[in-house]
């Protein structure tokens, strides 16, 4: 693949021009090359890189935690570091569907409760939201 501009090199990865330069900025993606014009140019690596970066957005990696993949995959760290890296995150993601069946289960118990006839007045489903404490945090 030859060099191709930043729009190319987002529609080929899959993502915004945005946000190749986010990562470019925050150390997921080496500087560009520049060329005579000042048009930053990428090359096969980095579309594959950007790939890897959306992939593993998708699913569920944070930001820190591509940052470190790809610090192992550039050093050729350990794979159980990569293990490690992936075990937490689906220790997370457990953690995440528990809290959203709690979430579902809250409120399909309130819709069970409400026959969906008469005036908002009394209505079981906002009189549970206005009780209900969920176990996030407090809004400001």
């Amino acid at each position: 693949m030859p060099q191709i501009t930043i729009g190319a090199a987002a529609k080929a990865a899959g993502v915004a021009i945005d946000t190749v330069r986010y990562y470019e900025r925050e150390g997921l993606l080496s500087r560009a090359q520049r060329s005579a014009s000042g048009y930053r140019l990428f090359g096969k690596a980095d579309v594959e890189r950007l790939r890897f970066i959306r992939q593993a957005k998708a699913l569920g990696f944070t930001l820190e935690d591509i940052t470190e993949l790809l610090r192992l995959q550039d050093g050729g760290g350990a794979r159980a570091q990569v293990r490690d890296r992936a075990r937490a995150r689906i220790q997370d993601l457990d953690r995440k569907i528990r809290e959203l069946t709690a979430i579902r289960d809250a409120l399909a118990a309130l819709e069970r409760q409400c026959h969906g006839r008469g005036t908002v007045a009394g209505c079981p489903i906002i009189e549970g939201v206005q009780a209900v404490s969920l176990s996030s945090p407090k809004e400001p």
